[in-house]
């Protein structure tokens, strides 16, 4: 089984996972960024040539992360679901009645373009941000400015950070990453058919590289 680090951040526990989630122990939260669940969906109805099982590889990672942390609240940080409504829809619904017992809530991204009524149909509640203790979840990450007015410390994504790390011979590789600066934390993308960016960082910040089973200090 794969394992995940501990962090601790502002006096609360932190697992990060390599599944690309985080869960905040004293909460019982699993907190997910990313997911773009119906990504396959829209390009498969556009005509382009995706695998079919895609559609299906996320739900089953969280169905896994549910049966390792057992958690009582999934927090989506935006980008649940990539585009309009397709036949991944009908999946996701069937996943999230199987789970009824877990509170589930959205901050709503850009790519969340559903009538929320559909989420508040599944006992999923939608929101612009969510307060909870010292943290403020959010999808896109915040400015200076921005962050300068907020007293919470900021849990956001959107923008798929990756870090490059570089060989002896030149040879590099860009992993998805946990960013935390000194204000907010940038989670990876929690879908496996997005990709990730290399994202330039602070030497202050802590990140997290994110290995197939296991997260490692960069």
């Amino acid at each position: 089984m794969s394992a995940g680090l501990n962090f601790n951040l502002l006096g609360q526990e932190l697992l990060l996972l390599p599944e690309k989630a985080i869960y905040w122990q004293q909460q019982k939260a699993l907190i997910v960024a990313d997911v773009h669940l119906g990504k396959v969906g829209h390009f498969r109805k556009s005509g382009f040539a995706v695998p079919a099982q895609l559609a299906g590889d996320d739900l089953v990672c969280l169905t896994r992360l549910i049966d390792k942390c057992h958690p009582e609240k999934i927090w989506f940080l935006g980008d649940l679901f990539h585009s309009d409504m397709n036949a991944d829809w009908d999946a996701f619904a069937a996943w999230r009645r199987q789970y009824d017992h877990i509170q589930m809530q959205l901050i709503v991204g850009n790519h969340d373009i559903i009538d929320e009524k559909h989420y508040h149909e599944l006992d999923i509640s939608t929101h612009d941000e969510l307060q909870v203790g010292p943290f403020l979840m959010l999808h896109h990450p915040q400015n200076c400015d921005s962050l300068n007015q907020h007293n919470q410390y900021v849990f956001c994504g959107h923008i798929h950070p990756g870090v490059k790390l570089v060989g002896r011979g030149r040879q590099s590789v860009t992993l998805p990453c946990f960013a935390f600066g000194e204000r907010q934390v940038i989670l990876p993308s929690f879908g496996k058919f997005t990709g990730q960016v290399s994202v330039r960082h602070e030497r202050t910040d802590k990140v997290f590289g994110v290995l197939k089973d296991r997260v490692i200090e960069v």
